[in-house]
């Protein structure tokens, strides 16, 4: 294969051309990529790509420029940032690298919800922060600073202003902040392609299942500790559930005692407001007072807002859940 050239700007360099780069030498064709840091239009136009520098966006002629006036490209699917370099390459050759990386067949489903994955948890803040949008309304001053996020730290490998380096130095430095981009956003890819879609895939199940479990269908029940509140939210909104066919409650092992628990779906995954929380009269009860006044034996507490009980066994924590859903 004829070797190719990926072109970006020189001088100091940002976190989303650091990770347009690595993104792109993890695809087939540009895997082997040299890189030319330049301005010189003239360089430029003898390069196969350019991300990040040129002033155009045209993915026939691969330019992927975001600096220039009436440029208001995003990444679609609900998402309204505007993209940059980082962004733009992604929604491009993002389901390549994911493909290539975990070894599926592109069309493979799991490859498009994974590059969604990635893009609101990853992709999407750099894209943020490149383009000056602020997470929220800058009228009121911030408490305290935070400059740890990834576009900070890829900033502060650039030299200071009054250190004296030349253009082959910075150029070093470049290739370790794409490095660190990189990098870092093969470890998400792999966490949310060996952790989090796996745990997707139980949600999934239990969702289907749930009315084997009880008649009502508003009781899910998990064989083993999961996280789950992200992932039902999803699948129920996928799956168009009716609003009085919502689950009210989840079984689950607890991770550590053995025993189980049965709690309440929150309204909204980081909501305290249960849909529908264990009885009233319930809460704040434990062990003995507990099963005398629900009738079910083994039970081991309830909480006083009632957003969550348990019980030591399985057929304990579903007798708890049962009798919460007609109560």
């Amino acid at each position: 294969m004829e070797a190719k050239t990926i072109g970006t700007h020189n001088g100091t360099f940002h976190c989303d051309e650091a990770l347009a780069v690595f993104l792109l030498r993890h695809t087939p064709t540009y895997r082997e990529a040299s890189l030319k840091r330049t301005r010189d239009p003239s360089i430029l136009d003898t390069c196969d790509i350019v991300v990040d520098v040129g002033a155009v966006y045209d993915v026939e002629k691969r330019r992927f420029d975001h600096h220039q006036r009436g440029f208001e490209e995003v990444f679609g699917y609900g998402f309204g940032i505007k993209l940059s370099s980082a962004g733009l390459i992604y929604k491009h050759f993002g389901k390549e690298v994911i493909a290539r990386e975990l070894e599926l067949d592109i069309e493979d489903p799991n490859v498009t919800v994974l590059w969604l994955k990635l893009y609101k948890e990853f992709i999407e803040a750099i894209d943020g922060i490149d383009n000056g949008v602020s997470q929220y309304p800058s009228e009121q001053k911030p408490r305290y600073r935070n400059r740890t996020d990834l576009s900070s730290r890829i900033a502060w490998l650039n030299p200071p202003w009054n250190y004296p380096t030349d253009a082959g130095a910075i150029d070093s430095l470049f290739s370790k902040a794409s490095q660190l981009a990189g990098e870092e956003f093969l470890g998400r890819l792999r966490y949310y392609a060996n952790a989090w879609l796996p745990a997707r895939g139980f949600v999934g199940a239990g969702l289907t299942a749930r009315r084997g479990v009880d008649p009502s269908g508003r009781i899910i029940l998990f064989e083993q500790f999961i996280p789950w509140k992200e992932h039902l939210f999803e699948l129920e909104e996928e799956q168009n559930i009716a609003s009085d066919a919502l689950p009210l409650y989840v079984i689950y092992p607890d991770e550590f005692s053995g025993n189980w628990r049965v709690q309440a779906v929150p309204v909204a995954p980081e909501s305290f407001e249960s849909r529908k929380a264990l009885p009233e009269k319930w809460r704040g009860l434990r062990d003995d007072e507990l099963s005398r006044a629900c009738g079910v034996e083994g039970c081991i507490f309830v909480h006083a807002s009632g957003f969550i009980g348990g019980n030591k066994t399985k057929e304990g924590a579903l007798g708890l859940a049962r009798l919460a859903v007609v109560m």
